[in-house]
């Protein structure tokens, strides 16, 4: 690869190569402050390579490949190449990562306690992340939340915020531009935008928090909450976990404890202010 960039998010070191300059300059300005990382062993390699011999210079199309990869992805536009290299870390984790029980969640911290949010994609489980951390919690990450399997504890993985379509507008309203990425337009999930976490959910990524809450939110529906039984817990996050299956008996263990001690709602919103104050409300009286 002709341009090359090393960082560290959370306990993973990420080595993206690319064949064109530009997706690893954009990188690098959202990175910045993230510790860049040389003299050490990445933990995975992303390249973006193009999607053929020709297709370098000719309508360029970049292919994400790297330690590990799926043969039938569909190539992307170069005009999308930082929403590439984001695809391709996590890629990396959702594949490879054994250190940690991985959930596809977001995880917010306030008074040494996480709050872990999941659900299907649209659930709005990021933008409400994403506005906790722009209002006094700290942003442990939009993407996965890490399951240490020994302490219970969760570890964060702080990477860009990927906010979609309408969540754009709510953001930029609430955090400073400077922090706001490149519009990509047009991306096979609409308009994204990519939100740098402050400077505290960065300089604390090595900081668990032991668990406190867990929420399945569900984005445009008449505020409700709802009890969630155990089995039903159990079942989604084994659903919600890429690499339950790998781990074996350590991820069963942890994540059984996870589920036994860990209290949880099912939350229904209309839109942002209704979830904030939902969730401080349950924070308050289950945390």
């Amino acid at each position: 690869m002709n341009h090359a960039l090393s960082l560290k998010i959370g306990p993973a070191t990420f080595r993206i190569g690319s064949a064109w300059r530009h997706p690893v300059e954009a990188l690098a300005a959202l990175y910045a402050d993230y510790p860049m990382v040389s003299d050490e062993v990445a933990d995975f390699t992303v390249r973006l390579e193009p999607a053929g011999f020709f297709r370098r210079w000719l309508r360029p199309s970049i292919f994400i490949t790297g330690d590990h990869g799926l043969a039938d992805a569909a190539p992307m536009s170069l005009a999308h190449g930082l929403l590439a290299a984001e695809m391709g870390m996590n890629l990396q984790m959702a594949l490879g990562w054994r250190r940690h029980l991985l959930l596809h969640a977001s995880s917010v911290e306030k008074d040494g306690r996480a709050l872990v949010m999941t659900g299907e994609s649209g659930s709005g489980k990021s933008t409400l992340a994403a506005q906790l951390g722009e209002r006094g919690w700290r942003l442990m990450g939009d993407e996965f939340a890490l399951l240490d399997l020994e302490t219970g504890m969760i570890f964060p993985f702080p990477r860009l915020v990927s906010l979609k379509n309408r969540a754009i507008d709510v953001l930029a309203a609430e955090a400073p531009k400077e922090r706001m990425g490149p519009l990509l337009a047009g991306t096979a999930k609409g308009d994204i935008r990519h939100l740098v976490p402050d400077g505290d959910a960065i300089g604390r990524m090595g900081e668990g928090a032991m668990p406190a809450l867990l929420l399945f939110p569900r984005f445009g529906h008449q505020a409700d909450v709802r009890v969630v039984g155990q089995g039903e817990v159990f079942m989604r996050l084994t659903q919600a976990s890429t690499n339950y299956v790998a781990l074996g008996e350590p991820g069963f263990a942890a994540l059984t404890h996870f589920v036994r001690n860990v209290p949880t709602r099912a939350i229904d919103f209309p839109a942002g202010d209704e979830a904030i104050a939902l969730v401080e409300r349950l924070w308050d009286e289950l945390a």
